[in-house]
């Protein structure tokens, strides 16, 4: 077994926390109340500037099959899920430019930029995003919800191109060959910010 598949099999039960919580299940049924939703999408504009100074460290300290992956991912966040973000906030009336920080996003953020000091930790550290999110997409998208705002979000992480992103790195974490004792620590406080994110918004 692979670390990224062993990070998968410990990920499972957790994932199945955030498709329980109220918000995610608000969003899977569309009829989550705005103002919940706006807070959330607030705090995780503000996370993904910051999920993009990660990849740009991560790609610092990588091999050179690597490079061009995190360059990519890097993109894809700045360009394609922003753009996703800004789009809603248009639509709920979210205040992106006047956003601070919350507890939750404030220390998921410090986690995570600390993390990819060591290239494989960091690596496995941000894997319950990519996975957990590619893969509640994918959940979410077999009975999608009727609200075509809440649809849009659930479509873009079922994407198969986020998807493919996400075995990307499972991948990588595989060939940088962290500890794998330590990889599943990272993952595991991973798992537990990405649940504890869900609340920003509650």
């Amino acid at each position: 077994m692979g670390i990224s598949e062993d990070l998968r099999r410990i990920g499972t039960p957790l994932l199945e926390a955030q498709l329980a919580h109220p918000t995610v299940a608000g969003i899977a049924r569309g009829d989550l109340p705005e103002p919940v939703f706006r807070a959330w999408l607030e705090q995780d504009y503000l996370f993904l500037l910051d999920y993009v100074r990660v990849f740009s460290r991560l790609a610092w300290q990588a091999p050179d099959g690597h490079l061009g992956d995190l360059v990519d991912l890097a993109h894809a966040t700045f360009h394609d899920e922003l753009r996703l973000h800004r789009s809603l906030a248009a639509e709920f009336g979210a205040d992106l430019a006047g956003a601070r920080k919350g507890p939750a996003c404030a220390a998921y953020t410090a986690f995570l930029l600390e993390s990819a000091a060591e290239y494989g930790e960091g690596l496995a550290a941000l894997y319950p995003c990519m996975w957990g999110y590619s893969t509640l997409g994918r959940r979410l998208a077999a009975d999608p919800p009727a609200e075509p705002r809440y649809r849009a979000w659930v479509e873009t992480y079922a994407d198969p191109g986020f998807a493919a992103l996400a075995d990307r790195i499972g991948v990588m974490i595989d060939e940088a060959g962290p500890d794998p004792a330590r990889a599943a620590e990272m993952f595991t406080q991973g798992m537990a910010h990405e649940l504890s994110f869900w609340d920003v918004a509650a």
